[in-house]
């Protein structure tokens, strides 16, 4: 057993949808700080290259933009044509992009007698459809360095409210979270033969700048409601997707890992 590159990424290739900000951006980092080569996506370029060139600034790894739209088909093509272009495969695909419905997700949504259609349309079609549609445009990537000794990896960013149904009225987030977490285990008996493993993390809450102000005014009933008593870091959501990227987590797949401080169980 070599320890040393247990969890080694160092030089791997991988792409990091929704990595310009929040839980993509501290995976991404993590991934660099690793010395990986990491390929970051978001709708927002400018967004995309900022992020680019600050993670670029921590090395050792590097770090490019790949700017798309993946609510759209063709701008998926789009971007797994680029991809190829600059590498002959794909070792790690980290599906993270994701919507909710306004801020349904953590102030309420709307009551299921208001619950608009596009909502459903919207969350579902880039949290699932998507999600699918990535994978399915990246596996000759994905296929080129293949084998059972030596997997790639797809990691679908799934949510704790996937699990357990949350309190507020986000339906379709829900739903789809759960979706994405299904998903994942029917993808894994189809493609473990393909030597490319496939799992999920379902989050739970993060200090990103989405939830800073949700922090500011219910942060301490929040943290209480976690067995843990703190919220997630940078480093507990990067280090859970080095471990099932690397050596370490080659026997792992199907599988939906929480990363929450416990707070699913808080609401069994």
């Amino acid at each position: 057993m070599d320890i040393q590159k247990l969890f080694s990424v160092k030089d791997k290739v991988v792409l990091v949808t929704g990595g310009g900000r929040g839980i993509g951006e501290m995976i991404a980092t993590g991934y660099v700080q690793a010395g990986a080569k990491v390929y970051i996506c978001s709708r927002s370029a400018k967004n995309c290259e900022e992020t680019a060139a600050k993670l670029n600034a921590l090395g050792p790894g590097v770090c490019k933009s790949l700017p798309a739209d993946l609510q759209s088909v063709d701008d998926i093509k789009t971007l797994v044509a680029k991809l190829s272009e600059q590498e002959t495969h794909l070792d790690v695909l980290v599906n993270n992009s994701g919507a909710t419905w306004g801020k349904e997700l953590f102030e309420g949504g709307a009551p299921i007698d208001e619950y608009p259609d596009e909502a459903f349309q919207k969350v579902v079609n880039l949290n699932l459809n998507r999600v699918f549609s990535l994978i399915q445009a990246c596996l000759p990537l994905l296929r080129a360095n293949a084998s059972t000794e030596h997997p790639s990896c797809i990691i679908n960013i799934g949510s704790i409210n996937g699990i357990v149904p949350p309190s507020f009225e986000s339906y379709a987030y829900s739903a789809s979270k759960a979706g994405v977490h299904h998903l994942t285990r029917h993808l894994s008996a189809r493609l473990g033969r393909e030597g490319i493993l496939v799992n999920a993390i379902a989050p739970g809450v993060f200090a990103t700048k989405m939830m800073a102000g949700t922090l500011k005014n219910a942060g301490d009933k929040i943290i209480e409601g976690i067995p843990l008593h703190r919220v997630g870091s940078p480093e507990d959501i990067a280090g859970t997707c080095l471990y099932l990227s690397s050596r370490a987590g080659q026997y792992t797949t199907g599988a939906t890992i929480t990363c929450d401080g416990g707070s699913v169980l808080s609401r069994l």
